[in-house]
């Protein structure tokens, strides 16, 4: 089923409602395909799980037989989640009869008691496991048992992988990288979008991972390819999308995807020609929606760290947070203070250093922020 809107905010459904990113699906496919696994980093919201989607479409219109998996662990908070997220993201997807599925669990996962049930719709195994943190370790060298003993060739992306550096035990990197690098038949993408953590992780010699992958870093999608993809779009709908104001939504979001997805997503259900008054209009309807919920996480912050997220917004773009200049300007207090309020403010990804300098990471937040001010 086509979706009625082509600028998709959440999710892939195909090609016809993806734009470009040509190069870098192609490094995917041909890292993957040659047993290389890979590192992918970008802002988030910047589109990478899209771009993932992308190459794995690509991947199995050239290899049906192949496997391909995904999974965000974002949410996890330590082994024991990844452990129970990831086998019931891969145990049982590695076979193509159900019958066969049942005997490979049952006969690598001991350490745990599998649930089996059948998808409604697809009649695909599904397997939920609940892992006691004596047994952890033992169930994670199972899964791996499992994925190296198919036949079939599989490719898994884990999404915003640095969170397994927050994970409160230790030797979580070395104990996956110990097990990953013996599984001849999976490749893996690991993604994330907190550039610093990720590139230690991937580039200091000091880490298991280091020089495991190819690393793959992706920015804004090429503006003239974008625009061409969105007044198609709106052209076949029979209304009318400028180069001007697709320059004008592309320059105010920095290129920055998710942002321009969801400005363009509105102006294509107006269903009528987009000029910079509807333009705006689309702007003030998301953040009025979206104000509750800043003011409410708001209340978790500092005075100190609210100002300071007012005057980065006041400014669009900082490069010098701790100039005495901008902490006059915006009556700030020390530069030690801001020094601590920034610290984290950067780790919550409130802000983002970009190679300009310090913005809000959430563009709509920014603009809220700045009505805040007056």
């Amino acid at each position: 089923m086509k979706p009625n809107n082509p600028f998709l905010i959440t999710g892939y459904h195909s090609p016809e409602y993806f734009c470009d990113r040509e190069s870098e699906t192609s490094t995917i496919i041909d890292a993957l395909h040659n047993g290389r696994n890979l590192t992918l980093v970008a802002p988030r919201r910047m589109g990478k799980t899209g771009l993932i989607r992308h190459a794995f479409h690509k991947l199995k219109e050239k290899e049906p037989e192949i496997v391909t998996l995904y999974m965000d662990i974002y949410s996890t908070q330590s082994l024991g989640d990844f452990i129970r997220l990831f086998a019931n993201t891969v145990l049982g997807r590695l076979d193509n009869t159900h019958q066969k599925a049942l005997s490979r669990i049952g006969r690598f996962i001991r350490s745990c008691r599998p649930v089996f049930t059948f998808d409604e719709f697809t009649g695909v195994p599904k397997v939920t496991v609940d892992v006691a943190p004596a047994d952890e370790e033992n169930t994670l060298k199972e899964i791996f048992e499992y994925l190296a003993s198919s036949e079939q060739r599989c490719y898994i992306a884990i999404d915003e992988f640095q969170q397994i550096a927050e994970y409160p035990e230790k030797g979580v990197e070395a104990l996956l990288r110990s097990y990953i690098q013996f599984v001849p038949n999976v490749n893996f993408i690991f993604a994330g979008s907190k550039q610093h953590v990720m590139q230690e992780m991937f580039a200091s010699s000091k880490r298991p991972f280091y020089q495991s992958t190819q690393l793959l870093t992706i920015g804004a999608i090429d503006k003239e390819k974008y625009a061409d993809f969105a007044i198609s779009h709106f052209a076949s709908h029979g209304v009318r999308l400028s180069q001007a104001t697709f320059d004008a939504i592309y320059g105010k979001y920095d290129g920055h995807t998710w942002y321009i997805q969801n400005i363009l997503n509105r102006l294509y259900s107006y269903n009528r020609d987009a000029d910079m008054e509807l333009v705006a209009y689309a702007g003030e309807q998301i953040v009025s929606e979206l104000s509750y919920s800043y003011a409410d996480m708001l209340k978790a912050y500092t005075l100190g760290q609210v100002r300071l997220l007012k005057a980065i917004a006041r400014e669009g773009c900082v490069s010098e947070l701790l100039a005495g200049d901008f902490i006059g300007r915006n009556n700030l207090k020390a530069a030690s203070s801001v020094s601590a309020s920034l610290k984290r403010l950067l780790e919550n990804e409130l802000v983002y250093k970009s190679d300009s300098g310090y913005i809000i990471y959430d563009r709509f937040m920014g603009e809220w922020l700045r009505r805040q001010l007056f």
